[in-house]
Formats: structure tokens, C-alpha cells, sequence
């Protein structure tokens, strides 16, 4: 049986009781945002709302069920630099998680990061995407790696979670290199 491709659409403002849903759940807050650090209505609107943010921010669904969030955008001229890109670039970065937890471990971490792949090759002419998990997030770096990504390097007290920096991996898709990875 082939499973579906998850369907990706942009953040709407009636988006935002799933997102207090799933930003206020500790299982998931484990993973995206630390569980001291739970997100009610205001902060959904002041993090996910805010017009200066140039990341596209979007719902994916699968089989018409909403069940999680992913972002895109293209890195900054200073983000480049810090991860040894040249400016003229186009590199993309990438955030995901999955929120309605009875759909982890069943493969659509996968089908979404895929999906995500093609679509911004094919629409944003993206040369590179990357990706920063937390070093310790051993479920979502195998994901990225079977979907192509491969760890460029250690970031050092990257990210704050949980009450103190975590390393994160700077993980990597480079175009052709990793062709054969989506399907």
C-alpha cells in the first residue's frame, strides 16, 4: 500500500487553536520549543503572526487531517556566512514537526520532509536545504538522513531548550547529490 503524500498549505488565522494544541502538548514541546515553554493564544499570534517574519509558515495535512506544522525560508546573507555558504546561494531552510502524536513513527516525518524537498527544488530553485536538529533528537535526524540530509557539523550550544544551550547538528540536502533519496 503506497501512503499519501501530506498535503501542505499556508498558516491561516483559524490555525491557531491547532497550534496552541500542539505547542501547549509536552510531548511534542519535548521536541519543538521545550516543555517549559508552552504557547497559549497570544504567543501563537506574536510567533506565528508576526509580518516581519519572511519563514512561509504552513499546516500540512494527511489523508485531510491537519496534523502538523513546517516552514520554509531562504537564509540570510550573515546565516549563510556562518554556515560556509556564498551569498549568491540559494539556500533554503526548513522546520518541521508533527503535533497530532498518534501519527509519529509511521513514516510521514518522511513523506513531509520529501514532499518539502521537491517542492523547493522544483518551485524555489533551492541548491541546499538545512535543517538543525538538536543533537540528541536521534528520531528526527535518521528522518532527515533517509530523506537525503547529511550532518555538515556541530553547533555549539546552538539552540536554548529546556533551560540551558543545546548542540544541534547543521544538517544538509545538496541538489543532484542526494537525487536518488526522494521519490
Amino acid at each position: 500500500m503506497t501512503k499519501q503524500k501530506p498535503q501542505v498549505r499556508s498558516l491561516k488565522c483559524t490555525d491557531i487553536a491547532l497550534l496552541v494544541k500542539w505547542l501547549s502538548d509536552p510531548k511534542v514541546l519535548t521536541f519543538y520549543e521545550g516543555r517549559d515553554n508552552p504557547f497559549d493564544k497570544n504567543k501563537i499570534r506574536e510567533v506565528f503572526f508576526d509580518p516581519s517574519d519572511v519563514a512561509q509558515k504552513c499546516i500540512f495535512s494527511y489523508v485531510n487531517k491537519p496534523i502538523g506544522y513546517v516552514q520554509y525560508y531562504e537564509l540570510e546573507k550573515d546565516e549563510k556566512k556562518e554556515f560556509g555558504y556564498e551569498s549568491k546561494q540559494q539556500i533554503y531552510g526548513m522546520d518541521q514537526f508533527i503535533g497530532e502524536t498518534d501519527y509519529w513513527n509511521k513514516g510521514i516525518g518522511t513523506l513531509l520532509v520529501q514532499t518539502m524537498i521537491q517542492f523547493l527544488k522544483k518551485e524555489k530553485e533551492a541548491e541546499a536545504i538545512v535543517m538543525d536538529p538538536q543533537a540528541w533528537n536521534v528520531r528526527a535526524i535518521r528522518c532527515y538522513e533517509k530523506c537525503g540530509f547529511q550532518k555538515v557539523k556541530i553547533l555549539s550550544k546552538h539552540e536554548w531548550h529546556e533551560g540551558s544551550y543545546r548542540d544541534c547538528w547543521l544538517m544538509e540536502w545538496r541538489g543532484d547529490a542526494y537525487e536518488n533519496t526522494v521519490t
